[in-house]
């Protein structure tokens, strides 16, 4: 019989998702075929699976470190906000629909039956089934027709470790708190806690095990002290975006933070870069003057971030930076709004039809129901560096600046550049990976940036010590024993 365990957490950003990643990784170099699973996911940050679908970014780094192709039945539903009150739904890697968050609530009955098989045909292959559960099992206002904690852990028989994030504070009132709110059947279900991201001396805390112990009864299977280098790894929700001001670097690069921002895992190999300062620009502050490079990721709603670009004034400060000899690179969505005009008279993206670009290339784009999804390989024309990437776009560009493309791939001609190289853009996301590129894409600012990290090392290494970091602090032999239970 497949074990499985389900990491459930006491509200969002707790550390599931590294958590599940750890596991997958050490339970792998334990010898066991592991797979990772996560019934329903909300990202915009998404990977392409060998089926040529998508799941939740989260779930391609944890299969990753299970070592394992990625499949769409690793995230079977996988919801993409595109306004403030709506997603698109994804269900097994294709689109489903579009939905508002109260219509939702109704259609998630007709997506258990999917999740559950799912689960099921990754359990008739693996030895272990790690399961990562969404937000918090707590918010029982939605406890009816849940798909994505208890309500599927029950379905699915399956038993369930609570995370707590002891770093945000009030560890101790998440964990009794949310133990609290569960039913007598989902009580029994829960079998311990990790106390995740601890810092300074252990000891303190004991008093604070015991509490818990008294109050709720489970076991601890371990206090996880803080993993300092889990900025090395994709983070998966743009919460995750950090505000700090970037490190010294001999080159300057800044990335505006869309409101709907998309993969922007797409910038993990330059924030590790050293000798490379990236500045992430949230709303309400300017793109600052004397960066190298300004980069436009990708965006889940191109024409609504064209017009969020244009509130922040950053608009103005492009245009200003591409005067003074500055470089622009725009990534999918980003390209998208290097051209002319953003054109979506069938509503793909919303109800806005029709808007300006930055008129930086000459090019229009039209939005299609369409998506293109694929993996893709290639050469990456101006600097002749080798790239690898994929594609997860809709849309049709078209206009006289694609006679000067910016990629040549398997498919193709991708992108666009200016005849003086400044600006460019293209669909690939995944563009930066390529170490090659990143030395000669530097190199042309005369940096002084003699070498580049191999960034697929410094994934897979992180992966290994995040192991270690689990074997040391966390009791695995406990938890393994716990996946017994699974039916």
């Amino acid at each position: 019989m497949t074990k499985a365990l389900m990491i459930q957490g006491t509200g969002s950003d707790v550390g599931k998702s590294l958590l599940v990643a750890g596991l997958a990784r050490a339970c792998s170099n334990r010898g066991l075929k592991v797979l990772p699973f996560k019934p329903q996911n909300m990202s915009n940050n998404a990977a392409v699976t060998v089926e040529g679908g998508e799941i939740g970014r989260a779930q391609a780094l944890q299969a990753r470190a299970a070592r394992s192709p990625l499949r769409n039945d690793m995230n079977p539903v996988l919801l993409k906000p595109q306004s403030e009150t709506g997603a698109q739904v994804i269900v097994h890697g294709q689109i489903y629909g579009n939905a508002k968050a109260r219509d939702y609530q109704d259609l998630k009955p007709k997506l258990l039956d999917k999740v559950l098989e799912s689960y099921q045909r990754l359990a008739g292959e693996a030895d272990l089934v790690l399961i990562e559960g969404a937000g918090s099992p707590a918010e029982v206002n939605l406890r009816k027709n849940d798909i994505a904690n208890m309500g599927f852990a029950e379905a699915a028989d399956v038993p369930v470790i609570l995370a707590g994030d002891i770093d945000r504070g009030g560890v101790i009132a998440q964990i009794v708190g949310t133990h609290s709110l569960l039913s007598p059947s989902e009580k029994a279900r829960l079998k311990g806690y990790i106390i995740n991201k601890f810092r300074g001396d252990l000891s303190l805390f004991d008093d604070g095990l015991e509490i818990l112990t008294e109050k709720t009864g489970l076991k601890n299977y371990g206090v996880l002290p803080y993993f300092a280098d889990a900025h090395k790894l994709p983070p998966e929700d743009a919460f995750a975006i950090t505000s700090e001001p970037a490190r010294d670097g001999n080159l300057r690069i800044a990335v505006p933070v869309l409101s709907r921002i998309s993969n922007f895992d797409d910038f993990d190999p330059l924030l590790v870069e050293p000798g490379v300062s990236v500045e992430m620009i949230k709303a309400g502050n300017p793109i600052p003057t004397g960066v190298d490079i300004i980069i436009l990721p990708g965006s889940k709603a191109t024409l609504a971030d064209m017009e969020f670009v244009r509130a922040q004034g950053w608009d103005i400060d492009i245009q200003s930076h591409v005067r003074q000899g500055g470089t622009v690179i725009g990534i999918c969505g980003g390209y998208q709004m290097l051209g002319t005009w953003l054109l979506d008279p069938d509503g793909i993206e919303g109800p806005l039809r029709k808007t300006a670009g930055l008129s930086l290339l000459d090019f229009s784009t039209h939005m299609n129901a369409s998506k293109r999804l694929e993996e893709e390989t290639g050469t990456e024309l101006l600097t002749g560096a080798t790239i690898s990437g994929y594609h997860m776009h809709v849309g049709q560009t078209e206009g006289p600046a694609l006679n000067r493309p910016m990629l040549h791939l398997s498919s193709g001609p991708d992108g666009a550049i200016s005849e003086d190289g400044r600006i460019m853009g293209g669909y690939l996301h995944g563009l930066f990976n390529s170490d090659q590129y990143r030395s000669n894409l530097f190199n042309r600012f005369n940096k002084k940036i003699e070498k580049v990290d191999n960034f697929e090392y410094v994934v897979e290494n992180t992966l290994d010590h995040l192991s270690d970091h689990i074997e040391a602090h966390m009791d695995l032999d406990g938890l393994l024993e716990v996946a017994n239970d699974a039916k």
